[in-house]
């Protein structure tokens, strides 16, 4: 089955200590997975809720379809996610004792489905982020000097 990667949140790689991720199905409706299929999303300021024993995604921003007509979609409105209730239950009660948060990391077409991959998420410091970005210069650096060397 091809896998289209349309979206990653590269935001919450910077902002959060990535942690166990799983995939998940949501409830689209027509013209929202038309723009999914045309690549117009972004995850940036997303975030995932437990309520009432569903999960919620919220703040994903998909355009409204151009071709669509008065009846289009709202381009932020909570999308329910679809997971098995065990699944459901497990990540809401992680979320709400160790004080974890649920992030969407990647909105995927897998087959003529969308999926998301969300992840439990602990939130950086910020010497957290100082220190990422400082140790990723550092590789950029190493990786200038080699590649210089080998020349």
């Amino acid at each position: 089955m091809a896998v289209k990667t349309v979206a990653t949140n590269r935001k919450a790689y910077h902002n959060y200590h990535i942690g166990e991720s799983l995939e998940a199905g949501i409830a689209l409706t027509g013209t929202e997975i038309k723009s999914i299929r045309e690549g117009r999303v972004s995850l940036g300021d997303a975030y995932v809720r437990p309520e009432n024993g569903e999960l919620w995604l919220l703040n994903a921003h998909i355009a409204r379809y151009e071709a669509g007509s008065y009846m289009s979609h709202e381009p932020t409105r909570p999308r329910r996610l679809l997971l098995h209730r065990k699944q459901i239950d497990g990540l809401a009660s992680q979320v709400a004792e160790k004080g974890l948060t649920l992030v969407p990391t990647k909105l995927y077409l897998k087959g003529s489905l969308a999926k998301v991959a969300i992840a439990l998420a602990k939130g950086k410091k910020l010497y957290d982020k100082r220190e990422t970005i400082a140790r990723r210069e550092v590789e950029r650096e190493i990786g200038r000097a080699v590649k210089r060397h080998t020349r």
